[in-house]
């Protein structure tokens, strides 16, 4: 099994037609959050997989708790709060990308503090940690006490997918993602993230100075212009990006991520050893793989996230 920690929210997409008057907005709800989405995009490839979050009490969180149920995601580390769900306003660019606006202070997935640290059997055999959920509080103390007192037992993967509509503070997102990788075993990060993060630095310098830390692999994302690996012990390639007909590209990277962690768990490598143990070959693989499952989101609106059957077709 795998643990995903973070945030859980339904996305709101604005789908008014041509002709629609001012005063009416159409959205169309779907239930999401990268680490949420992760979770799920487990399970969709085959993978056990458990939300460690807070989920509200009301209509859109038991909504939420009902996905988790029906998607075969474990909901034995999640906790109910008498607070509201998050939602997050999605505006979809012309290229694909999404803009987001969140509305979430207060909301029921900042909720979790440290009385609500689960204690981990040996089924458990990975963390995955992401998103604003890093950043935001009680959450963010309480999933960095978590990938602390974790790091070194399982495999701990990191995607700091930066929103800067939660958290505006980016320096508070630099201090926090420079403690956290020092703790992860894999990291995935997307180019948008690193211009946030270090604008004008060189990506290459900048995860490089990750892999002098626990780090073995990284890979960063480049949207259309495919993907980058990072390995400690066989260098930096590249692969181009899947050619596919591109609805939008909500989830991809929560895709690209479940994929790496499938694909190691398909190997029976997702463990701190097999990921030392990984040659060149397999990590390319492994970088094919996410890179395919990716694509598959990107013909789809919003988070729908692929199965593992598709992958084989």
């Amino acid at each position: 099994m795998y643990l995903v920690c973070g945030e859980a929210l339904f996305d709101f997409f604005s789908a008014n037609e041509a002709g629609t008057p001012a005063s009416q907005v159409n959205y169309k709800a779907i239930a999401g959050g990268s680490p949420f989405n992760v979770a799920v995009g487990l399970r969709r490839l085959g993978v056990e997989s458990a939300l460690l979050t807070g989920l509200s009490t009301d209509y859109l969180g038991r909504r939420l708790h009902q996905v988790l149920v029906d998607e075969g995601v474990s909901t034995r580390f999640s906790h109910d709060f008498d607070a509201p769900t998050t939602l997050a306003m999605v505006a979809v660019g012309a290229n694909g990308s999404p803009h987001y606006s969140f509305r979430g202070e207060g909301c029921a997935d900042r909720q979790l503090n440290l009385a609500h640290l689960p204690e981990l059997g040996p089924e458990v055999r990975g963390l995955h940690v992401g998103s604003f959920s890093l950043v935001v509080q009680p959450v963010g103390d309480t999933l960095l006490t978590l990938v602390q007192r974790e790091s070194g037992k399982r495999l701990i993967s990191l995607d700091p997918n930066v929103r800067l509509n939660p958290q505006p503070d980016i320096e508070l997102w630099r201090s926090r993602i420079a403690t956290l990788v020092e703790y992860a075993d894999l990291i995935k990060v997307s180019d948008e993230d690193l211009s946030l993060l270090y604008p004008g630095q060189d990506p290459q310098v900048v995860i490089g100075s990750w892999l002098e830390h626990r780090c073995q692999l990284a890979f960063l994302t480049r949207g259309g212009q495919g993907a980058t690996v990072f390995s400690r012990q066989h260098g930096v390639w590249s692969l181009p990006a899947c050619p596919v007909q591109i609805a939008d590209t909500v989830g991809a990277g929560d895709t690209f991520q479940a994929a790496l962690i499938a694909w190691l768990t398909e190997q029976q490598l997702d463990d701190v050893e097999g990921l030392h143990s990984l040659d060149a070959g397999q990590i390319g693989k492994m970088l094919d793989f996410a890179m395919r499952a990716a694509a598959l989101t990107c013909t789809k609106t919003g988070p729908d996230l692929p199965y593992r059957q598709q992958l084989d077709q």
